[in-house]
């Protein structure tokens, strides 16, 4: 393996990288005498260090495939020869070699550069990612493409350990190997999560094949074979495949890949000379890669889970707000569930650090289910777990329930069973943009019969609906956002609310907000200034039909509020109701606006959509003003 500089604290200073500042783009690098990439990926190494600590991001995965990036790019004609990124976590270094050295200090801010590969961003971004293990698809789509035009360039998918968990990967995988597609696939093995399933294959095969029974067969074998030189090689060819059958490549194999591998991820001049000849190949190739999430940071490959992303480095401690994250209140809230509920079971699609179930898997671990990235599975489990008798409480972030969404009215709806999801990063999640934010899962959700769909306003409110969740009998959801709340004090007794009812939190005139979840404390604010009522409405299905109607009756504008899509949102269904009712009522739906939300800290983009307290103001006089004006032309 190459020598590397191992870093023990990030760079506060940008350094000096000569070579790597006369890399604007792939064409230059692959001017380079491959003697000098050593010399390239410690610079590209020291200058990613020092960028991300200025910024924050995305961390651990850049710095393992570092060598690779440099290696692709080397060997490929990139943008040509497509290069597609699956998940996105660890393209940081490829925006570093594809013109973007300069604009590092801008990810994930508003009007940056995004956290993933992006193709409005640049076109060596091939395919735009954040979710995980459509790398294989994309990238057989574009062999496909150039089959069809007659084109010699390639396609190459650089997939993880952990993405290569969900079926979506496998399913392309099979679908390559039968077309014998003209495709390369990398699989990243970083030991998060492939290698220990592997590793427990191997090491049953090690102990059969060192086992005194195989080996005493093998030997009586060849005494009986030994005057017989053919049947002797014939047998000698059979130990063999057999040994090649449990060898890691034996499954890529049976999909129609050449298997190549694995080999040391962090080897340049290796990873060159391999690439090099895989790129003269014909068919589907698949090369095995073994690499160390966090390489060169000597923190981040102790610890590759904690430096997965890292915030900012501040010159001093900066003031943190104090009280619990949502997923902190989640996870607290799960514990002590599982500790009066023995019926109650644990799930995450991957997420155990997100959603913080660490402290449940340690206290329950025959009651906690990391499925890997496999959300489909995830949700169907929980049916299956919800079918003989247990509880289970699915922890997913918003945006990944999409992926789960067949499953969710299949197994869960349709059957009406006894479900609870627990949905994280509801709404807008700040810097890692539109793939990842939760942005959909109102419209989504409230349109499924049987749900039940609660939208907490607080900390203390989301307890107290995951806790009337716990004790709904039927498929039902909690939603919340990433981060901290208004930090409401937690009533320490727990009791189920009233299922579809809502309460009132001010009492004013002319203008009655609805507010659905955690947008009460600016929908407050706001209502200081207009003298309004505004009510937490708590449950988006069902609604409180008799609160809307009250104050419909007692008010000459409702506005509803969420952090959800407008379309087919909570307004939505609060339109759908006075319609159904025959109630002449003017109507401010406030929402997420139809369009992707970029990247920028969550304040910025709320502000920008209208929904922090000035916003919401604004647009509320807007309409009061418009409604006004209708009045006077009408007594004209």
């Amino acid at each position: 393996m190459q020598d590397i500089y191992t870093f023990k604290e990030i760079p506060t200073q940008r350094p000096n990288t000569p070579l790597l500042d006369r890399i604007d783009d792939p064409g230059q690098l692959r001017e380079l005498p491959s003697e000098q990439l050593p010399q390239l990926a410690r610079e590209l190494r020291a200058f990613l260090l020092w960028t991300v600590g200025q910024t924050g991001g995305h961390f651990g995965a850049g710095l393992g495939v570092l060598e690779l990036t440099v290696a692709l790019h080397y060997v490929f004609h990139t943008p040509d020869d497509r290069l597609v990124w699956d998940v996105g976590h660890q393209a940081y270094p490829h925006k570093i070699l594809t013109g973007r050295r300069e604009r590092m200090g801008s990810i994930r801010r508003k009007d940056g550069l995004a956290g993933f590969p992006k193709r409005a961003e640049s076109e060596y971004d091939t395919f735009g990612v954040g979710h995980s293990s459509t790398s294989i698809s994309a990238a057989l789509g574009m062999a496909i493409a150039a089959r069809m035009q007659g084109s010699e360039r390639r396609s190459i998918a650089v997939i993880g350990d952990g993405a290569m968990t969900a079926g979506m990967a496998f399913e392309a995988l099979n679908h390559a190997g039968h077309l014998k597609a003209n495709m390369l696939v990398i699989l990243n093995d970083n030991d998060m999560s492939i290698s220990r399933n592997v590793g427990g294959l191997s090491n049953y095969f090690a102990r059969l094949l060192t086992s005194r029974t195989y080996n005493q067969v093998r030997d009586s074998s060849k005494r009986v074979l030994q005057g017989t030189p053919q049947l002797m090689a014939l047998a000698k060819k059979t130990e063999e495949h057999f040994k090649g059958m449990i060898a890691p490549g034996t499954l890529f194999e049976e999909l129609g890949f050449n298997y190549i591998g694995p080999i040391d991820g962090h080897d340049l001049p290796l990873l060159v000379d391999t690439l090099e000849n895989l790129r003269q190949l014909e068919g589907p190739q698949f090369l095995h890669v073994v690499t160390t999430k966090g390489k060169g940071f000597a923190p981040a490959e102790a610890d590759p889970i904690g430096y997965h992303a890292i915030n900012k480095i501040e010159p001093s401690p900066a003031a943190s707000r104090s009280g619990p994250k949502y997923a902190n209140v989640f996870g607290q809230w799960l514990v002590d569930a599982a500790r009066e509920d023995e019926r109650v079971v644990g799930i995450t699609p991957a997420m155990c650090e997100g959603s913080d179930l660490l402290a449940f898997s340690r206290e329950f671990p025959d009651r906690y289910f990391d499925v890997a990235i496999a959300e489909q599975h995830a949700v169907t489990l929980a049916a299956g777990l919800a079918c003989d008798g247990a509880k289970p409480v699915v922890a997913i972030y918003s945006t990944f329930l999409q992926r789960g969404y067949d499953q969710l009215i299949h197994d869960v709806a349709i059957q009406n069973l006894d479900v609870l999801f627990a949905i994280d990063r509801a709404g807008l999640v700040g810097e890692d943009g539109p793939t990842h934010a939760g942005a959909f899962d109102i419209s989504y959700l409230r349109c499924i019969p049987n749900m039940v769909v609660m939208a907490p306003s607080d900390e203390n409110e989301t307890r107290q609906l995951l806790h009337t969740g716990l004790h709904y009998h039927g498929p039902a959801a909690v939603r919340y956002p990433r981060g901290t709340g208004p930090g409401a004090v937690q009533e320490p007794t727990l009791a189920p609310l009233p299922i579809g009812k809502g309460r009132v939190v001010r009492e004013g005139r002319s203008v009655a907000i609805l507010s659905f979840g955690t947008l009460l404390a600016p929908a407050l604010k706001a209502a200081e200034a207009l003298d309004a009522t505004v009510a937490d409405m708590r449950f988006i299905k069902p609604l409180d039909e008799a609160l809307i109607l009250a104050l419909a009756e007692r008010h000459d504008l409702l506005v509803t509020l969420e952090e959800n899509v407008v379309a087919g949102g909570a307004g939505s269904a609060v339109a759908e109701l006075l319609n159904e009712r025959e109630v002449s009522q003017p109507l401010l739906q406030l929402g997420l606006p139809d369009q992707f939300i970029d990247q920028g800290k969550p304040a910025e983009l709320l502000s920008a959509c209208g929904l922090d307290a000035d916003g919401i103001l604004k647009r509320v006089q807007a309409r009061l003003e418009r409604l006004q004006g209708r009045d006077l032309k009408a007594v004209r």
